[in-house]
């Protein structure tokens, strides 16, 4: 709550008790031009009930239940009018507008009534009990007749030439304990419904605490510390000032040393219940509670902080000064509302029934469509956003970011092993051993690697495709959500047209791939060529080449074995590449046969067959026995005796032996060269041709005539009626749209009724601020101050006039 208590010298929104009639003379003026022009803006804004978003300067009268709310209402006006009872009386929200008008000159009962919002317009009702009844009526007609509650406005507005322009909301009392067909949470429910009005900054809080309570302990300057805890806002009122103890009195409490408020407080006499019950009137009220004030000493000198009269001069001024000061914002934010209400409702258009006029909206909406559809592919959208790429920026950054970036990391010859390129190699020399590099493992294996990026091209044209979708989704305008039968055409439309992009635009990536495969072009000038991939290949050979260390053989072999073996091997690497380098799992000759011919035995040795005959022991008996046998039956002999040549089946899969000559080496190095260098060049005609394929195909092609296909597609007389049949949602905005519209329009010209100077204006919020910030003065010339201005008004003989003079 405050900290800071205005105890000396009496606040500008509180008149000198000495001049109360000057005073009057100068609040009526300010209430009838600015007070009127709020009551009439709240009307207005009423129209919208919950959906106005524009809060309005207002006074809020809270307090606990019986604290005397209803009392101090009907003294500002002068007439009972309010339901009563033991129990909760006000159990819906009443927005109270007091309006002064001019006396007429008869002064009849004419002079005064009231006005309810809820009934036909102009509808006046004279007399006050049945005021009581309507609002007794209305709110049973909302929450029934046993003590509910509910945060619905009652709006009541009372002209009588004997109030002040004030405008007030009368919310239901904080209650503890439910009562009929209250629920149990009721407490919780009305703080709610109240914080949910004195939260605003715009809202003055009026809070009302009975003189016999506790002021430390009030309900109402509790919730009144929530809502404003700087007390800037907020205006106490001790009620039932006639019913506290004898010997005691609300002195220190009016003059905020108990708990301080910066707008201070005021204290009034409410009518007890037999006067209620003795029908008088509220003047008579008001004359006793003169009476009250002068014949209790200890009020003496707090003339400004007594009395029905002046809490309505104080609620007026303080009412019109914060009116003042949140005129000028209030205009800027009913223009700001104006603006965004007005474009909205434009966004649902206009209902047009007429054929021509459903013509001329469709092909509207088309062409607009179409030139958003352009405009973001070619970065010239008004939208433009400066926080993430779009539109034709994306398609960019796929063609240069993924798409050539990805190929450009892959190595032609990060799947082929050295292995791979020497099988296709000798598969490529055939059953002999050729003597230089052939071209067809070449171009067997580029071919192969041109291949792969066919996927990747694929891949690029679908991302374009799907980015073509999206911005087919983006330029889908407001006014097309009024449609969606419409909508989903279009979305039809474009998605099946460029689906028919897509695919020439795959057939074509598809021919571009094919051409690379079928012409393998060695002649283009970025080709390295044979000779200078053998320069490069023997040099790498040599460069890596690691000299191995010679292994002794453990066993004497003798001479001529050796060099007779030596010579064999190097014949057959001549002749045949080392049997044109399989390595076979068969062995021609046994080698337990070879180890066992007796190194003895020269005439069996020179036949050079010694380890294919078996039973070496035999030898000598079998030549003797050819040589004294027929010839039929040497032969025949002899073949029985010769040992028979078994070859071990080929395997199903053959390979290369693990190791490979130098030879091999520099063969595989070329071919590895010849590969990366002419994929080089086909990976830079693929980079360049994809993307212009994709644009020439799917992108420009859609651009260029997609007004077209729109046209042909769905400008049918036939569809009009079914494509521009608008869903009651959309209806229903725009009613809502266009009667919030309205409303704003009428406050606008409401505020231009006021046109507030410059000066004005801002003597208006100094005031303000110098009420809100003045400070603290001592109680005692608070008092001094106070009784001689009561002496001189005594001396005035004004006492009477709208005030106490005591």
């Amino acid at each position: 709550m405050a900290i800071e208590q205005v105890t000396g010298e009496t606040p500008p929104s509180t008149p000198p008790p000495s001049t109360p009639s000057s005073t009057t003379a100068k609040a009526a003026p300010l209430g009838s031009s600015v007070i009127p022009i709020v009551n009439k803006l709240q009307d207005i804004f009423a129209q919208l009930g919950s959906q106005s978003s524009i809060a309005l300067p207002q006074v809020a009268v809270v307090g606990s239940q019986s604290s005397g709310k209803s009392s101090v209402l009907e003294a500002l006006v002068g007439r009972d009018f309010l339901p009563r009872g033991n129990d909760i009386c006000t159990r819906r929200p009443l927005v109270l507008q007091l309006v002064q008008t001019k006396s007429r000159s008869n002064g009849g009962s004419d002079d005064e009534w009231g006005e309810f919002r809820h009934l036909p317009e102009n509808t006046r009702i004279y007399d006050f009990s049945e005021i009581r009844r309507e609002i007794e009526a209305e709110t049973n007609r909302l929450v029934g007749g046993n003590k509910n509650v509910a945060d619905k406005q009652i709006r009541l507005t009372i002209h009588s030439p004997n109030v002040l322009d004030i405008t007030l909301v009368d919310l239901p009392g904080i209650t503890k304990v439910p009562v009929g067909d209250q629920p149990s949470d009721i407490e919780a429910r009305i703080r709610t419904m109240i914080l949910s009005y004195i939260k605003l900054d715009t809202c003055l809080i009026l809070a009302v605490t009975p003189a016999n309570t506790d002021l430390a302990n009030s309900d109402a300057l509790q919730i009144a510390s929530n809502a404003d805890p700087d007390g800037h806002r907020t205006i106490g009122v001790i009620t039932k000032l006639d019913i506290m103890d004898k010997g005691t009195d609300a002195r220190n409490l009016l003059l905020g040393n108990v708990v301080p408020l910066r707008l201070g407080y005021v204290g009034v006499v409410n009518r007890c219940q037999e006067d209620i019950l003795l029908n008088r009137t509220i003047k008579e009220a008001l004359v006793a509670e003169e009476k009250f004030f002068r014949s209790r000493p200890a009020y003496h000198g707090l003339a400004d902080r007594v009395g029905i009269p002046q809490l309505a001069k104080k609620l007026n001024q303080i009412l019109v000064q914060h009116i003042k000061v949140l005129l000028p914002d209030l205009k800027s934010r009913i223009s700001n509302a104006l603006v965004a209400t007005a474009k909205e409702h434009q966004s649902y258009g206009e209902i047009t029934e007429s054929r021509a006029g459903q013509g001329a909206l469709l092909l509207n909406f088309l062409s607009k469509y179409c030139e958003a559809y352009s405009s973001l592919l070619e970065g010239k959208s008004e939208e433009m956003s400066t926080s993430e790429l779009s539109g034709g920026a994306r398609i960019h950054y796929i063609f240069q970011s993924i798409f050539v970036k990805s190929l450009e990391e892959v190595d032609p010859c990060e799947d082929l092993t050295d292995d791979d390129i020497r099988t296709a190699i000798q598969n490529a020399t055939g059953p002999r051993s050729a003597l230089f590099v052939p071209d067809v493992p070449f171009e067997v294996l580029v071919r192969r690697q041109i291949s792969r990026l066919l996927d990747p091209s694929l891949q690029c044209a679908r991302f374009i495709f799907d980015e073509l979708i999206k911005i087919s989704h983006r330029c889908m305008m407001n006014e097309l959500q009024r449609f969606p039968v419409l909508r989903k055409r279009m979305d039809e439309v474009i998605g099946d047209f460029l689906r028919e992009g897509l695919e020439p635009s795959e057939a074509m990536i598809g021919d571009i791939i094919d051409m690379e495969m079928d012409y393998i072009n060695t002649s283009h000038p970025n080709f390295i060529g044979g000779t200078k991939a053998v320069e490069v290949a023997m040099q790498h050979v040599k460069s890596s080449r690691i000299p191995h260390p010679v292994a002794r053989p453990k066993e004497t072999v003798e001479p001529d074995r050796t060099s007779s073996s030596a010579s064999q091997v190097k014949s057959r690497s001549f002749l045949g590449r080392q049997a044109n380098g399989i390595v076979a799992d068969q062995v021609v000759v046994s080698a337990d046969a070879e180890k066992a011919a007796p190194a003895a035995n020269a005439s069996d040795t020179r036949w050079g067959i010694p380890s294919i005959f078996r039973g070496g022991d035999t030898r000598a008996v079998t030549k003797d026995n050819l040589l004294n046998k027929p010839y039929s039956e040497a032969v025949e002999d002899m073949s029985q005796n010769l040992s028979m040549i078994y070859l071990k089946e080929p395997p199903a899969v053959l390979r290369p032996s693990e190791t490979h000559s130098e030879q091999e080496a520099v063969e595989i190095q070329i071919t590895k060269l010849l590969l990366k260098s002419y994929y080089d060049i086909v990976r830079k005609n693929i980079e360049d041709s994809v993307p212009k394929a994709i644009m020439h195909f799917l992108v420009n092609h859609t651009k260029r005539e997609l007004h077209n296909v729109f046209i042909k597609k769905l400008y049918r007389e036939n569809l009009f009626e079914e494509m521009l049949q608008e869903p009651e949602e959309i209806a229903g905005k725009r009613k809502r749209t266009q009667e919030t519209l309205h409303v704003l329009q009428q406050a606008y010209r409401t505020l231009d009724e006021l046109p507030l100077e410059a000066d004005s204006v801002s003597a208006g919020m100094s005031k303000h601020q110098e009420l809100l910030t003045s400070s603290k003065y001592s109680t005692s010339s608070s008092y001094s101050a106070s009784a001689s201005t009561t002496r001189r008004s005594r001396r005035g003989g004004d006492q009477h006039q709208n005030g106490y003079g005591y």
